[in-house]
């Protein structure tokens, strides 16, 4: 090949999840769950590059609090693949950080799924689909789901994914505490509450016809009641958000971040205002369709 690439500059983006039901804990360990995610336009990016002279893949980010989980998840993606497609490469990686840590956005996931796509293209690997969803399942139960990226119906551990239509691409603000919650933590007490009353098809149907009256009444977090009794500024920015008038309001993932849709620009920028001066963690965004 005359003109090999040697370096990608590629997008992570985070998603949120509309609806979340915990259904079983599995045997391994895991829950089954059904969830509703919408791609959010908010991304890290992710600069990657062959380094042949190195002895091992490099991994830096310029968010100096980051915690080294997510470092860990794009080594391992790069292992993964290697251990998948036996390429002897190694790679300089280097991580612009957007998306907030610890806030159930996605971003760790995001991440080693970016990375994986960067290296089937910078290797020109001959990769099927099903079996790059196995290599990311292997890294984390979200990876599949940011390989394809598209609105999904997603169940299992989050490796069965069925894209779903949505007619709207909401202006969305998310606002999370500063201090995060981590998954393990908030699927540790889970089974300790009950479930609440979330309509997944309800919100599928919402979402495919632009109802925002029946999407307001029918999504939820099964994580939620968990995820505020470990940290109950979650709640109070649930509640502060309801009272600004934004009726499609929820936590994401496990937390801690909180989001809010609504297809009035103005009103989630003046919101994204108050909250950065009650020194909230804002993004400002929009949902992909």
């Amino acid at each position: 090949m005359l003109f090999a690439k040697n370096s990608l500059v590629v997008k992570s983006y985070a998603k949120i999840n509309v609806s979340l039901r915990v259904l079983s804990k599995r045997p391994d360990e895991y829950h089954e769950l059904e969830m509703v995610n919408l791609p959010l336009e908010l991304h890290d990016v992710i600069e990657i590059e062959k380094a042949p002279t190195v002895p091992d893949t490099f991994i830096t980010c310029d968010d100096i609090g980051l915690a080294n989980a997510r470092h860990n998840l794009c080594k391992k993606a790069v292992d993964a693949m290697r251990d998948e497609y036996h390429f002897d490469d190694n790679f300089n990686i280097h991580i612009h950080k957007e998306i907030p840590f610890a806030a159930g956005l996605g971003g760790g996931s995001s991440n080693a799924a970016a990375v994986i796509l960067a290296i089937v293209d910078l290797l020109h690997l001959k990769a099927d689909p099903v079996v790059l969803s196995q290599v990311g399942k292997s890294i984390g139960a979200d990876v599949p789901f940011f390989l394809l990226n598209k609105p999904a119906l997603v169940t299992g551990i989050g490796e069965k994914i069925q894209v779903i239509h949505v007619i709207n691409s909401y202006h969305c603000l998310i606002v999370k505490p500063v201090q995060g919650l981590s998954t393990t933590s908030v699927f540790a007490v889970a089974d300790n509450f009950v479930r609440t009353p979330i309509d997944t098809q309800n919100v599928i149907k919402a979402l495919g016809t632009g109802n925002d009256d029946l999407l307001a009444r029918s999504i939820g977090n099964d994580l939620y009641a968990p995820a505020k009794s470990l940290l109950p500024e979650v709640e109070t920015v649930v509640n502060s958000l309801k009272g600004d008038g934004f009726s499609i309001v929820s936590m994401s993932g496990s937390g801690s971040a909180v989001f809010a849709l609504s297809l009035d620009q103005k009103k989630t920028k003046d919101a994204a205002k108050k909250y950065e001066k009650l020194g909230y963690v804002v993004r400002l965004t929009k949902t992909s369709i």
